[in-house]
């Protein structure tokens, strides 16, 4: 389980007033669930996944993950923490350049002295459609596929818990809705509780959990009642 109490990062900015970028925040996410966080550019949603994966430290309050509070841990813990325990969904442009698509997935892995990693990835990459793609160059690779690969990155440790910050940001609506519907399955049965910063309401529709993040503070998520928006938050995986 996931729990964010009483979460604090304020920053100071020249003369003016400290920007409240996370207020005093709490949230709790259970083991398997999708939680989305909305709000537009500048709301704090990356400052609050740096918070979670502990590239920033709080001014107040806690990060638990299974009871254990990330704040406290040494800069050891935490290299450990983000290899083991923590996926991170980025973007497809951090891919590396010319390497194979069975290449950049199974870095994690490598990075984890993981024997055969080519070799363990494969089963993910063929349940993420990648099956006739894993030999393939990055340059060769549609967006979506590109975004597929930093899924099975990030899933390759089978991490308790995934940060994704506006991963489908370069999508169409088809590519959007296939590559959430896929991480939401696969860290569902895996039980990975997952963080998705967006200001899409079509991504933001995939979760369990929705809320809106604006000055510094979680509110209800309200989305616009338009026919469109209501068509999107009804296409969940």
């Amino acid at each position: 389980m996931l729990e964010l109490r009483n979460l604090v990062k304020h920053y100071k900015v020249g003369d003016g007033p400290a920007i409240r970028a996370v207020d005093g925040l709490s949230l709790t996410a259970a083991d398997g669930e999708f939680v989305a966080l909305y709000g537009p550019s500048g709301s704090g949603k990356t400052t609050l996944l740096e918070l979670v994966a502990g590239a920033q430290r709080p001014d107040g309050g806690t990060v638990v993950l299974d009871g254990r509070d990330i704040c406290e841990l040494s800069e050891r813990e935490l290299d450990e923490y983000r290899l083991t325990q923590l996926g991170i969904v980025g973007q497809p442009q951090e891919l590396i350049p010319g390497a194979l698509a069975i290449e950049n997935a199974s870095l994690r892995l490598l990075l984890s002295d993981t024997r055969k990693a080519n070799t363990a990835i494969e089963p993910l990459m063929v349940r993420l459609g990648l099956g006739e793609r894993m030999e393939h160059r990055t340059e060769e690779l549609s967006m979506g596929e590109r975004q597929r690969v930093m899924i099975a990155m990030a899933l390759a440790t089978n991490p308790r818990l995934v940060l994704a910050d506006e991963p489908t940001g370069n999508l169409d609506t088809q590519r959007t809705r296939e590559v959430l519907g896929l991480l939401r399955e696969i860290s569902t049965e895996r039980r990975a509780t997952v963080l998705l910063a967006t200001h899409d309401p079509l991504a933001a529709g995939f979760a369990d959990q929705i809320h809106e993040l604006r000055d510094g503070h979680l509110h209800e998520y309200r989305p616009d009642d338009t026919p469109a928006t209501r068509e999107q938050l009804g296409q969940r995986a």
